[in-house]
């Protein structure tokens, strides 16, 4: 049998992607208790505030100053698909809209033409840690769709399908389908729908987000897909050893795994596991990169800036430079094309 396992890396900072991913980060903070001003109730001392990420005490405060997170930033040509694990993001942006979401939810913005938000970590709590940890994931835009309208879209926890199975030795298995169906010869599930100009939302893209999470023991097959130029990433991030097929891991890993076999994962540690995976047909266009924007050449990133530079993508609506969206932790999304609020039920 053909080994369905390509590559095996060390995960790093941020994670390695491939086509049609351009960036994978997972930032998993344990903050103090708050201050009551949404930032932590200890020394900033050994933090290089502005450019953070030394995880100093165990946690950063990323280009905030008195807030954890990421002050108002541009982005263009791509999307950010941010999954919050735990703790608490409050998002603002240029377009006037504004939402704080946590425990489960995902925010996916397309950032097509241009687009400035601010994703900041409020600490809440006064009494007891502050935990926060999530992924933010960068895909790439076709070039056709680089130049499309900011779209906010948000994916609460409650309304994102999770597929529970138990194996022969009575083990769980749970994944998570943020994108792309999950389907065997047994059952078939999927997700929202991705943003409408999104690379996602073309069927015969095979874009899949899922995370999966594995008791000790517990053994679970990872359906194939249909296309074989497909790419599939799977990131082993918590647990001590598992077998991915016939091999076996050892340390935390990037692996990529011939996406078309169906794949046998199975826990060989005492604690549980877990992965995130990445799957999508490669776009296959250039890239040029720089900072916040992503096109297709050199000149178009010139323009980039250019024009941030001449429009601010719009202007920043916000009073604050760490936008907090107040003391309540509740969920809530208001989009200004709607002018309503779109909290969920719960």
């Amino acid at each position: 049998m053909t080994d369905p396992v390509l590559s095996v890396a060390p995960l790093g900072f941020p994670w390695r992607t491939v086509d049609p991913f351009l960036l994978c980060v997972h930032h998993d903070d344990r903050y103090p208790r708050a201050n009551g001003r949404y930032g932590p109730a200890a020394s900033l001392a050994g933090h290089r505030l502005g450019e953070d990420f030394m995880n100093a005490d165990g946690w950063s405060m990323y280009h905030g100053l008195t807030v954890p997170g990421f002050p108002p930033h541009p982005h263009r040509g791509f999307e950010t698909v941010t999954i919050v694990r735990r703790g608490w993001i409050d998002h603002s942006d240029s377009l006037g809209a504004s939402a704080r979401y946590g425990a489960g939810d995902v925010q996916w913005l397309t950032a097509g033409r241009g687009v400035v938000h601010a994703e900041m970590f409020p600490l809440l709590d006064t009494t007891a840690p502050n935990p926060l940890e999530l992924f933010q994931i960068w895909l790439n835009l076709p070039a056709r769709s680089k130049f499309v309208p900011p779209h906010f879209t948000m994916f609460w926890s409650p309304d994102i399908p999770r597929l529970a199975t138990v194996d022969a030795s009575g083990a769980r298995t749970e994944v998570v389908c943020i994108a792309g169906q999950l389907a065997d010869s047994r059952t078939s599930i999927a997700p929202p729908p991705p943003p409408p100009d999104s690379w996602a939302a073309a069927p015969e893209s095979e874009v899949a987000i899922w995370t999966v999470r594995l008791d000790p023991g517990a053994r679970w097959t990872l359906p194939g897909c249909r296309r074989r130029e497909t790419r599939r990433s799977l990131y082993f991030f918590v647990g001590e050893r598992v077998s991915v097929g016939a091999r076996t891991i050892d340390a935390h890993a990037a692996i990529e795994l011939e996406a078309t076999a169906a794949v046998e994962l199975v826990n060989r540690g005492g604690a549980v596991a877990e992965f995130l995976l990445l799957q999508g047909r490669p776009i296959g266009e250039p890239i040029a990169q720089h900072g916040p924007f992503v096109m297709n050449t050199d000149l178009e990133v010139q323009q980039a800036f250019a024009d941030y530079r001449r429009t601010q993508f719009g202007g920043w609506p916000w009073a604050e430079r760490e936008p907090v969206h107040g003391p309540d932790a509740t969920r809530f999304a208001r989009e200004t094309k709607a002018s309503q609020d779109v909290s969920p039920a719960a």
